[in-house]
Protein backbone atom coordinates (compact mmCIF):
# COMPACT_ATOMS: atom_id res chain seq x y z
CA UNK A 1 0.00 0.00 0.00
CA UNK A 2 1.23 3.54 -0.81
CA UNK A 3 1.23 4.88 2.81
CA UNK A 4 -1.62 6.62 3.94
CA UNK A 5 -4.33 4.06 2.13
CA UNK A 6 -5.79 1.35 2.70
CA UNK A 7 -5.93 -2.33 1.22
CA UNK A 8 -7.95 -1.85 -2.14
CA UNK A 9 -9.83 -3.71 -3.97
CA UNK A 10 -10.93 -3.73 -7.20
CA UNK A 11 -14.17 -1.87 -7.72
CA UNK A 12 -16.85 -1.62 -11.32
CA UNK A 13 -18.37 0.43 -12.49
CA UNK A 14 -16.19 3.52 -11.62
CA UNK A 15 -17.96 5.95 -9.27
CA UNK A 16 -17.74 9.56 -11.43
CA UNK A 17 -18.58 12.54 -8.97
CA UNK A 18 -20.31 15.66 -10.83
CA UNK A 19 -19.74 18.90 -8.47
CA UNK A 20 -21.58 22.07 -9.84
CA UNK A 21 -23.68 24.86 -8.24
CA UNK A 22 -25.79 24.50 -11.49
CA UNK A 23 -28.25 21.65 -11.66
CA UNK A 24 -28.30 21.77 -15.70
CA UNK A 25 -24.61 21.47 -15.57
CA UNK A 26 -24.89 18.46 -13.89
CA UNK A 27 -27.47 16.78 -15.82
CA UNK A 28 -25.27 17.86 -19.26
CA UNK A 29 -22.28 15.92 -17.78
CA UNK A 30 -24.01 13.07 -16.37
CA UNK A 31 -25.92 12.71 -19.92
CA UNK A 32 -22.29 12.68 -21.23
CA UNK A 33 -20.28 10.28 -18.89
CA UNK A 34 -23.79 8.01 -18.13
CA UNK A 35 -22.16 4.65 -19.83
CA UNK A 36 -18.54 5.68 -17.95
CA UNK A 37 -19.36 4.98 -14.98
CA UNK A 38 -21.99 5.13 -11.81
CA UNK A 39 -22.70 9.01 -12.00
CA UNK A 40 -23.12 10.86 -8.48
CA UNK A 41 -23.21 14.52 -8.38
CA UNK A 42 -22.54 17.26 -5.20
CA UNK A 43 -24.21 20.97 -6.22
CA UNK A 44 -21.25 22.47 -3.97
CA UNK A 45 -18.35 22.09 -2.36
CA UNK A 46 -19.37 20.77 1.38
CA UNK A 47 -21.81 18.17 -0.17
CA UNK A 48 -18.89 17.07 -2.60
CA UNK A 49 -16.59 16.54 0.65
CA UNK A 50 -19.39 14.84 2.24
CA UNK A 51 -20.24 12.06 -0.66
CA UNK A 52 -16.00 11.62 -0.99
CA UNK A 53 -16.24 10.92 2.78
CA UNK A 54 -18.79 8.50 2.45
CA UNK A 55 -17.22 6.75 -0.60
CA UNK A 56 -14.41 8.22 -2.07
CA UNK A 57 -14.90 8.46 -6.62
CA UNK A 58 -12.67 7.25 -9.26
CA UNK A 59 -13.10 10.28 -10.90
CA UNK A 60 -14.35 14.17 -9.93
CA UNK A 61 -15.54 16.68 -12.61
CA UNK A 62 -15.77 20.13 -10.91
CA UNK A 63 -16.95 23.25 -11.29
CA UNK A 64 -14.27 26.32 -10.81
CA UNK A 65 -16.95 28.67 -9.29
CA UNK A 66 -19.78 27.58 -6.98
CA UNK A 67 -21.44 29.14 -4.02
CA UNK A 68 -19.33 29.20 -0.47
CA UNK A 69 -16.12 27.09 -1.33
CA UNK A 70 -15.61 28.17 -4.86
CA UNK A 71 -13.47 24.66 -6.53
CA UNK A 72 -10.62 25.40 -6.06
CA UNK A 73 -10.86 25.50 -2.31
CA UNK A 74 -12.60 22.18 -2.87
CA UNK A 75 -10.32 20.65 -4.99
CA UNK A 76 -7.97 21.08 -2.34
CA UNK A 77 -9.90 19.78 0.35
CA UNK A 78 -10.81 16.79 -1.70
CA UNK A 79 -6.97 16.10 -1.96
CA UNK A 80 -6.37 15.79 1.61
CA UNK A 81 -8.96 13.38 1.99
CA UNK A 82 -8.09 9.31 2.85
CA UNK A 83 -8.05 7.79 -0.76
CA UNK A 84 -8.24 10.54 -2.81
CA UNK A 85 -4.46 10.88 -3.15
CA UNK A 86 -4.53 8.94 -6.34
CA UNK A 87 -8.11 10.30 -8.11
CA UNK A 88 -8.08 12.70 -11.14
CA UNK A 89 -9.80 15.92 -10.62
CA UNK A 90 -11.02 17.34 -13.70
CA UNK A 91 -12.18 21.46 -13.96
CA UNK A 92 -14.84 21.80 -16.03
CA UNK A 93 -15.02 25.48 -16.17
CA UNK A 94 -16.13 28.79 -18.00
CA UNK A 95 -12.73 30.45 -16.75
CA UNK A 96 -9.71 30.41 -19.26
CA UNK A 97 -6.28 31.40 -19.73
CA UNK A 98 -2.80 29.96 -18.22
CA UNK A 99 -3.43 31.90 -14.84
CA UNK A 100 -6.64 29.49 -14.11
CA UNK A 101 -5.05 26.65 -15.31
CA UNK A 102 -1.94 27.09 -12.97
CA UNK A 103 -4.62 27.66 -10.32
CA UNK A 104 -6.34 24.71 -10.92
CA UNK A 105 -3.51 22.34 -11.37
CA UNK A 106 -1.74 23.92 -8.19
CA UNK A 107 -5.11 22.86 -6.16
CA UNK A 108 -4.18 19.02 -7.42
CA UNK A 109 -6.71 19.43 -10.87
CA UNK A 110 -5.29 16.82 -13.19
CA UNK A 111 -7.00 18.29 -16.09
CA UNK A 112 -9.02 21.31 -17.66
CA UNK A 113 -12.17 21.73 -19.75
CA UNK A 114 -13.33 24.95 -20.38
CA UNK A 115 -16.78 25.86 -20.99
CA UNK A 116 -18.67 25.72 -23.45
CA UNK A 117 -17.38 22.06 -23.51
CA UNK A 118 -18.07 19.75 -26.29
CA UNK A 119 -19.63 16.37 -25.19
CA UNK A 120 -16.94 14.43 -26.97
CA UNK A 121 -13.84 15.84 -25.59
CA UNK A 122 -15.13 15.83 -22.21
CA UNK A 123 -16.21 12.02 -23.12
CA UNK A 124 -12.62 11.37 -24.27
CA UNK A 125 -10.66 13.38 -21.16
CA UNK A 126 -13.13 11.45 -18.45
CA UNK A 127 -12.48 7.89 -20.66
CA UNK A 128 -8.93 8.62 -20.39
CA UNK A 129 -8.51 9.49 -17.14
CA UNK A 130 -10.53 6.56 -16.01
CA UNK A 131 -8.23 4.24 -17.20
CA UNK A 132 -4.92 5.53 -16.26
CA UNK A 133 -6.56 5.40 -12.66
CA UNK A 134 -7.51 1.61 -13.17
CA UNK A 135 -3.71 1.13 -14.11
CA UNK A 136 -2.98 3.16 -10.72
CA UNK A 137 -5.16 0.73 -9.19
CA UNK A 138 -3.88 -1.86 -10.31
CA UNK A 139 -0.25 -1.34 -9.32
CA UNK A 140 -1.64 -0.03 -6.31
CA UNK A 141 -3.13 -3.28 -5.70
CA UNK A 142 -0.19 -5.59 -6.38
CA UNK A 143 1.77 -3.14 -3.71
CA UNK A 144 -0.72 -3.90 -1.50
CA UNK A 145 -1.27 -7.82 -1.59
CA UNK A 146 1.24 -10.63 0.18
CA UNK A 147 2.46 -12.79 -2.70
CA UNK A 148 2.00 -15.95 -0.85
CA UNK A 149 -1.58 -15.69 0.40
CA UNK A 150 -3.13 -12.53 -1.71
CA UNK A 151 -4.53 -10.86 1.46
CA UNK A 152 -3.30 -7.32 2.86
CA UNK A 153 0.37 -7.34 2.89
CA UNK A 154 2.05 -5.71 5.94
CA UNK A 155 2.14 -2.40 4.00
CA UNK A 156 -1.33 -2.41 3.64
CA UNK A 157 -1.77 -3.04 6.90
CA UNK A 158 0.82 0.06 8.26
CA UNK A 159 -1.03 2.18 5.91
CA UNK A 160 -4.43 0.90 7.56
CA UNK A 161 -3.77 1.57 11.06
CA UNK A 162 -2.00 5.00 10.35
CA UNK A 163 -5.76 6.34 8.83
CA UNK A 164 -7.64 4.65 11.14
CA UNK A 165 -5.46 6.56 14.39
CA UNK A 166 -5.72 9.39 12.64
CA UNK A 167 -9.53 9.52 12.46
CA UNK A 168 -9.40 8.28 16.32
CA UNK A 169 -7.38 11.45 17.06
CA UNK A 170 -9.77 13.24 14.59
CA UNK A 171 -12.84 12.56 16.71
CA UNK A 172 -13.69 9.88 14.08
CA UNK A 173 -15.99 6.59 14.78
CA UNK A 174 -13.89 4.73 17.62
CA UNK A 175 -12.79 2.93 19.25
CA UNK A 176 -10.38 1.13 17.45
CA UNK A 177 -9.14 -2.11 18.12
CA UNK A 178 -6.78 -5.07 16.61
CA UNK A 179 -5.91 -8.60 16.71
CA UNK A 180 -2.92 -10.05 16.52
CA UNK A 181 -2.93 -14.13 15.68
CA UNK A 182 -0.60 -17.00 15.37
CA UNK A 183 -0.96 -20.20 13.81
CA UNK A 184 -0.42 -22.57 16.46
CA UNK A 185 3.00 -24.86 16.25
CA UNK A 186 3.26 -23.67 12.45
CA UNK A 187 6.90 -24.70 12.66
CA UNK A 188 6.87 -28.10 13.47
CA UNK A 189 3.63 -28.10 10.59
CA UNK A 190 6.86 -27.48 7.97
CA UNK A 191 8.81 -29.83 9.32
CA UNK A 192 6.41 -32.39 9.32
CA UNK A 193 4.68 -31.73 5.94
CA UNK A 194 7.10 -29.61 3.91
CA UNK A 195 7.33 -25.94 3.10
CA UNK A 196 4.77 -26.28 0.01
CA UNK A 197 2.26 -27.88 1.99
CA UNK A 198 3.17 -25.13 5.01
CA UNK A 199 2.32 -22.58 2.48
CA UNK A 200 -0.73 -23.80 1.43
CA UNK A 201 -2.00 -23.58 4.93
CA UNK A 202 -1.47 -20.10 5.45
CA UNK A 203 -3.22 -19.51 2.07
CA UNK A 204 -6.20 -21.60 3.69
CA UNK A 205 -5.79 -19.31 7.61
CA UNK A 206 -5.62 -15.74 5.17
CA UNK A 207 -8.89 -16.74 3.50
CA UNK A 208 -10.54 -17.70 6.56
CA UNK A 209 -9.38 -14.54 8.33
CA UNK A 210 -9.86 -12.31 5.34
CA UNK A 211 -13.30 -14.17 4.51
CA UNK A 212 -14.71 -13.65 8.00
CA UNK A 213 -14.39 -9.88 8.09
CA UNK A 214 -17.85 -8.47 8.08
CA UNK A 215 -17.81 -4.54 7.96
CA UNK A 216 -16.52 -1.97 5.66
CA UNK A 217 -12.91 -0.65 7.32
CA UNK A 218 -11.80 -3.70 8.58
CA UNK A 219 -8.36 -5.80 7.41
CA UNK A 220 -7.08 -8.51 7.79
CA UNK A 221 -3.01 -8.75 7.02
CA UNK A 222 -0.30 -11.08 6.90
CA UNK A 223 1.79 -9.22 9.43
CA UNK A 224 4.77 -11.23 8.81
CA UNK A 225 5.56 -14.87 8.76
CA UNK A 226 3.03 -16.83 10.49
CA UNK A 227 0.66 -14.56 12.36
CA UNK A 228 -1.93 -12.06 11.29
CA UNK A 229 -3.29 -9.10 12.02
CA UNK A 230 -7.08 -7.87 12.19
CA UNK A 231 -7.88 -4.33 12.25
CA UNK A 232 -11.55 -3.35 13.37
CA UNK A 233 -12.46 0.08 13.58
CA UNK A 234 -15.28 0.79 15.79
CA UNK A 235 -14.82 -2.31 17.96
CA UNK A 236 -14.84 -2.01 21.62
CA UNK A 237 -12.82 -4.61 23.88
CA UNK A 238 -15.86 -6.66 24.07
CA UNK A 239 -16.91 -6.45 20.46
CA UNK A 240 -13.24 -7.41 19.75
CA UNK A 241 -12.63 -10.32 21.70
CA UNK A 242 -16.32 -11.60 19.81
CA UNK A 243 -14.92 -11.14 16.02
CA UNK A 244 -11.11 -13.32 17.78
CA UNK A 245 -13.17 -15.85 18.86
CA UNK A 246 -15.37 -15.96 15.76
CA UNK A 247 -12.06 -16.09 13.67
CA UNK A 248 -10.64 -18.66 15.91
CA UNK A 249 -13.73 -21.39 15.36
CA UNK A 250 -13.48 -20.31 11.63
CA UNK A 251 -9.62 -21.75 10.88
CA UNK A 252 -10.44 -24.35 13.69
CA UNK A 253 -13.57 -25.12 11.43
CA UNK A 254 -10.73 -25.82 8.42
CA UNK A 255 -10.26 -28.65 9.86
CA UNK A 256 -6.57 -28.73 8.30
CA UNK A 257 -5.02 -31.96 9.74
CA UNK A 258 -1.51 -31.19 12.29
CA UNK A 259 -0.12 -34.22 13.67
CA UNK A 260 3.07 -32.90 14.76
CA UNK A 261 1.75 -30.54 17.33
CA UNK A 262 1.92 -32.25 20.68
CA UNK A 263 -1.75 -30.81 21.65
CA UNK A 264 -4.20 -31.52 19.33
CA UNK A 265 -4.30 -32.57 15.68
CA UNK A 266 -5.77 -29.91 13.82
CA UNK A 267 -3.85 -26.10 12.51
CA UNK A 268 -5.43 -23.66 14.97
CA UNK A 269 -4.73 -20.61 16.07
CA UNK A 270 -4.12 -18.38 18.96
CA UNK A 271 -4.60 -14.61 19.50
CA UNK A 272 -4.49 -11.41 21.34
CA UNK A 273 -6.70 -8.35 21.07
CA UNK A 274 -6.15 -5.05 22.34
CA UNK A 275 -8.30 -1.70 22.01
CA UNK A 276 -7.39 2.05 21.79
CA UNK A 277 -10.73 3.86 23.10
CA UNK A 278 -9.32 7.42 22.72
CA UNK A 279 -6.08 8.65 20.32
CA UNK A 280 -3.03 6.96 20.95
CA UNK A 281 0.22 5.56 19.80
CA UNK A 282 -0.62 2.47 17.59
CA UNK A 283 2.63 1.41 18.60
CA UNK A 284 1.36 0.97 21.77
CA UNK A 285 -1.54 -0.85 20.22
CA UNK A 286 0.42 -3.29 18.89
CA UNK A 287 2.33 -3.91 21.46
CA UNK A 288 -0.86 -4.44 23.79
CA UNK A 289 -2.04 -6.84 21.11
CA UNK A 290 1.13 -8.72 20.86
CA UNK A 291 1.66 -9.38 24.61
CA UNK A 292 -2.03 -10.82 24.46
CA UNK A 293 -1.01 -13.27 21.77
CA UNK A 294 2.11 -13.72 24.02
CA UNK A 295 -0.30 -14.90 27.30
CA UNK A 296 -2.71 -17.03 24.58
CA UNK A 297 0.22 -18.65 23.27
CA UNK A 298 1.54 -19.22 26.76
CA UNK A 299 -1.34 -20.39 28.48
CA UNK A 300 -2.31 -23.46 26.43
CA UNK A 301 -2.78 -21.47 22.84
CA UNK A 302 -6.03 -22.59 20.33
CA UNK A 303 -7.58 -18.96 22.61
CA UNK A 304 -8.08 -15.48 22.51
CA UNK A 305 -6.97 -13.38 25.05
CA UNK A 306 -7.75 -9.47 25.63
CA UNK A 307 -5.36 -7.22 26.31
CA UNK A 308 -5.75 -5.50 30.47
Amino acid sequence: MIPGLPFVHASAPPRILIVDDDVGTIRLLAQVVRNLGDVRFATGGADALAATRAEAPDLVLLDAEMEGMDGFQTCTALRVLPGMEAVPILFVTSHSGVDSEIKALAAGAVDFITKPFHPHIVEARVRTHLALKQRTDALLRLATLDGLTGIANRRAFDGALAQETLRLAQGGSGPLSLVLADVDHFKRFNDFYGHQAGDDCLRAVAGALSSGLRHGGEVAARFGGEEFAILLPGHDPSAALRSAERLRRTVAGLSLPHAARPDGDLVTISAGAATLAEPGDSAALIAAADQALYRAKSSGRNRVILAS
